[in-house]
């Protein structure tokens, strides 16, 4: 009989392998690409990282965040990753909140993700707490061309924040992909106080893909990344104005889950999957991925709300306080 606590490590390692059969059955069957975004909550590793405000997550700080629960998120994060295709494994992903090089590289090489092959690139912004932005990807789906992180000067009264991270590539079909993963500024201050921030990100933003587009108007564009707005908030409507279509703003996802954040009870999505003119009709699906092990119940304002790492400073064996966002697209 096999000890319950080993289901987990076994289920998983079923999934990995078998996700390579279907992987390779769906390459040969069609071209489809699966596009997944995740906020990850706070990817520290347990080391102080020089220059940077990392201390509440290192074993003597009061989360006491130590090697073994480093891991274990690791591994939570890859069966977040992984469960997102029902076939295969997710050929790009965007994820946010990730502190440096050597988290990407236990993530893709170490943890249960390792046999996906998954290679990286990383920002290295001058954020004060040291969170950065990646993209992974499967070499056999997408090949990088360039890729550049663009940085934003901050205005007046605002933190140093995440650079922009731009990588340019080529997929099966042949095409060029364009992809921006980005992580705005947080509404700290109220919404109408930090609009500005968030402004400043969408201006750098904007420039990028009118330079795109100034080259190839019809440019395959995927914008990607938490936007700490809501799908109409002035922002979003900003860079919607550059020709930019939202493919995750009517997104929904199973066990009355409507958005990808729980905030006092209420759905939002600030996370979001944005587009040029020439994917959006290529869109197959979209959705909040949000299967029960992914949530935990709320027992004050009822139904589910994404399981989280901590709850305060209470530490429990959850994965983000963000859902993944899958988006699919036929090549």
């Amino acid at each position: 009989m096999i000890n319950d606590k080993l289901m987990p490590e076994l289920r998983w390692r079923w999934v990995i392998g078998l996700s390579f059969i279907f992987f390779h059955i769906s390459i040969a069957e069609s071209q489809q690409l699966s596009f997944v975004e995740l906020n990850c909550e706070n990817l520290f590793d347990y080391q102080d990282d020089e220059g940077k405000d990392d201390s509440e997550y290192l074993p003597e700080a009061t989360r006491h965040w130590t090697k073994k629960r480093y891991w274990q998120k690791l591994n939570n994060i890859s069966q977040s990753l992984l469960s997102c295709c029902e076939e295969g494994i997710p050929d790009i992903i965007a994820l946010c909140e990730v502190e440096n090089d050597s988290v990407l590289h236990d993530l893709t090489k170490h943890s249960l993700l390792r046999n996906a092959g998954y290679e990286y690139i990383l920002t290295s912004s001058p954020d004060l707490r040291g969170i950065d932005v990646a993209l992974l990807y499967s070499p056999f789906s997408f090949a990088p061309i360039k890729s550049s992180s663009i940085r934003v000067e901050p205005i007046k009264g605002m933190r140093p924040t995440r650079d922009i991270l731009y990588v340019s590539g080529q997929m099966v079909s042949g095409d060029t992909l364009h992809v921006f993963v980005v992580h705005f500024p947080s509404r700290f201050g109220g919404e109408r106080y930090s609009r500005p921030f968030r402004k400043t990100v969408a201006d750098c933003l904007c420039i990028s893909l009118d330079s795109i587009k100034a080259q190839n108007s019809d440019a395959k564009i995927l914008i990607a990344g938490d936007f700490n707005d809501n799908a109409d908030s002035p922002v979003l409507k900003q860079i919607y104005s550059h020709d930019i279509y939202n493919l995750t703003k009517d997104a929904r996802g199973i066990h009355g889950v409507k958005g990808t954040y729980r905030y006092q009870g209420e759905w939002g999505s600030i996370d979001h999957v944005l587009s040029s003119r020439a994917i959006y009709n290529k869109v197959d699906t979209a959705f909040v991925h949000s299967p029960l092990f992914l949530l935990e119940e709320e027992t004050l304002y009822g139904g589910y709300r994404p399981r989280r790492t901590y709850i305060g400073m209470r530490h429990q064996s959850g994965y983000s306080d963000h859902l993944p966002l899958v988006v699919r697209l036929n090549l």
